[in-house]
């Protein structure tokens, strides 16, 4: 019989037993349901994080100061013994230094697009008669303004001047101008502001104000006028302020986009090892990308994914099951059938491709109804979540293999049951 024939077969005898064939596919419909959409939600969720991870800085390299971890050679601790407990102290020359910098700029200035450096004063709160602003006052260069993309909604930003003189000028958020001026950005700019930080005050000028982004990784659960916001200054007027003309303990590289991140951080480490840390016994300089994270996190996520996948995927066992429980009673109703086409001369192959045939059309459809309505739940649990829903085409190949899988899996037993059939004592079964 020709394999269409035994597919409209197949098909009309899922139609003339509707209830018993749903009943049947119930656990293939369930488990790549819910395979699909477990994935669909894992996948939605993944470059959903990975493009919020992105947007703050994928060609961005951290570089700190950090302990060395094994240092034998030197004479240093062990493994597993950290620095506090040999007395070990970081020291100024230990820190990364202007001289470092500029080395940076020189052997990479190809490859980098800034070095961005900041110096925090503290939390602090800006007071006028009964009006206050939290804010926590940050010295910043131009790189790390560029690199964060603070662009100022009022005013302007920081001059080369600024920077050069280290002036007393600040650039503050709408948040700050709302508590301050009533929401008035006009009247705030050029206006001397004073700041409390650890009971001493400090005066600066006004001269930007930008947005802030009330984003999840700034979010405060007290009132609006009570959140505590970045006020800017120049980062020489921070050292100053802060008695501070030692190095830094870390750094933030800002690579091309277009070249290799990952590469360029180690070379950076490499580069601050070979020239400057080298007779360094206790601390190095270590390299970290957000890059570096986002793989991870992707990685564990999808490790995440699968394995509730395969938990998911024990229903396509019990799905499987049950179709070859289904075949076995189809066999045994259609008896008096298989000895008629075996006296007709059909032969054992032919029997044993028909019933496989419907055994893979059952898991088929079950399939095909278990992907859709996968498909639909994956899209609206991550829409539910706040991620765009993002069908994972592997997941749509692997469930619609999977199913011819079971199906020819399960269904030759049953098919090989009624191909070896006497089709004399099959004529005669009541």
């Amino acid at each position: 019989m020709l394999l269409f024939e035994n597919i409209a077969l197949a098909l009309a005898g899922i139609k003339s037993n509707k209830t018993r064939s749903v009943l049947t596919m119930l656990g293939i419909i369930i488990g790549i349901a819910a395979v699909i959409a477990i994935m669909t939600i894992g996948g939605s969720m993944s470059q959903g994080i990975q493009e919020e991870m992105s947007s703050f800085g994928a060609n961005q390299i951290m570089m700190y100061v950090t302990e060395r971890e094994d240092e034998d050679d030197f004479g240093g601790p062990g493994p597993g013994m950290r620095f506090e407990d040999s007395g070990r102290e970081m020291k100024d020359d230990d820190l990364i230094t202007g001289e470092m910098i500029q080395g940076i700029r020189d052997n990479f200035g190809d490859r980098i697009e800034g070095i961005g450096l900041k110096e925090e004063i503290g939390e602090a709160k800006a007071k006028s008669g009964s009006l206050y602003a939290n804010v926590r006052v940050v010295g910043l260069n131009a790189d790390i303004l560029k690199m964060e993309e603070i662009e100022p909604v009022a005013g302007r930003a920081f001059t080369k001047e600024d920077y050069r003189e280290g002036r007393k000028v600040a650039m503050v958020t709408d948040y700050f101008v709302d508590n301050m001026f009533s929401g008035d950005k006009d009247a705030a700019l050029g206006k001397q502001i004073s700041v409390l930080v650890q009971d001493r005050y400090y005066s600066y000028t006004v001269v930007g104000v930008y947005e802030y982004d009330d984003s999840d990784f700034g979010y405060s659960t007290g009132k609006k006028s009570d959140i505590r916001t970045d006020l800017y200054i120049p980062i020489k007027t921070a050292r100053e302020q802060n008695h501070n003309n030692k190095g830094f303990a870390n750094i933030t590289v800002v690579g091309d986009p277009a070249g290799d991140i990952s590469t360029l951080s180690d070379e950076l480490s490499d580069f601050m090892e070979d020239n400057y840390y080298s007779r360094n016994q206790y601390f190095t300089v270590d390299t970290w990308t957000m890059s570096s994270m986002v793989d991870e996190l992707t990685k564990s996520m999808a490790t995440v994914s699968l394995a509730v996948s395969l938990i998911a995927g024990i229903s396509l066992l019990v799905g499987g099951i049950g179709v070859m429980n289904i075949m076995l009673v189809s066999i045994t109703e259609r008896t008096k059938e298989i000895g008629t086409r075996k006296a007709l001369g059909a032969t054992n192959g032919s029997i044993r491709t028909q019933f496989i045939v419907e055994s893979i059309v059952l898991c088929l459809v079950g399939g095909i109804i278990g992907m859709i309505l996968g498909c639909a739940a994956g899209l609206a649990g991550s829409q539910a979540m706040g991620y765009t829903g993002h069908i994972q085409p592997l997941s749509l190949a692997v469930s619609f293999g999977f199913s011819s899988v079971i199906g020819i899996f399960f269904g030759y037993y049953p098919a090989n049951k009624a191909a070896k059939m006497n089709p004399i004592d099959a004529l005669r079964y009541e």
